[in-house]
């Protein structure tokens, strides 16, 4: 958060202003993500107040499937054999341990998938429909989230 103080009569700022920090991580998901072309939507999730910190254009969740999917981080044995719900779309698991799930539709008109990416702060998610291909979408998620797993985020 950014720090003001009273100098001759005039605020000074101090840090960068939340609303500026927003944009960098919209743009961070932009860059990394988007603009690959193999992930439609994407969003990066604080992990413990399920808070958006930053997301694409139409990217919109509850906290009752955010729940849902942070819960599979600790039950992945569950998530393996029934597959998750996400916005009222069932996917089935085609990876899932304590750092990621990897989850794909596989018997729709329009195949699409899912991937969430567990960091110390964050969940990024990631959304891919047909005809962009999985393999990219997933290589793009897991280095960012490297990327902020190195900052310490």
């Amino acid at each position: 958060m950014a720090d003001y103080w009273m100098e001759q009569e005039s605020f000074q700022l101090q840090g960068v202003p939340d609303n500026v920090k927003l944009n960098q991580l919209n743009n961070l998901l932009y860059e990394a993500l988007t603009s690959t072309g193999n992930v439609s939507q994407c969003a990066l999730v604080n992990r413990k107040g399920l808070e958006i910190q930053a997301h694409s254009d139409g990217f919109k969740m509850n906290t009752k499937h955010l729940n849902a999917l942070f819960g599979g981080f600790k039950n992945t044995a569950a998530v393996r054999k029934e597959g998750i719900n996400f916005e009222g779309v069932k996917y089935k698991c085609i990876r899932a341990d304590k750092y990621s799930i990897y989850a794909s539709t596989l018997y729709e008109d329009v195949p699409r998938g899912l991937v969430a990416v567990r960091t110390n702060t964050y969940v990024l998610l990631a959304k891919y429909t047909h005809p962009m291909y999985p393999a990219v979408c997933i290589e793009a998620v897991e280095k960012l989230a490297e990327y902020l797993r190195a900052k310490g985020r």
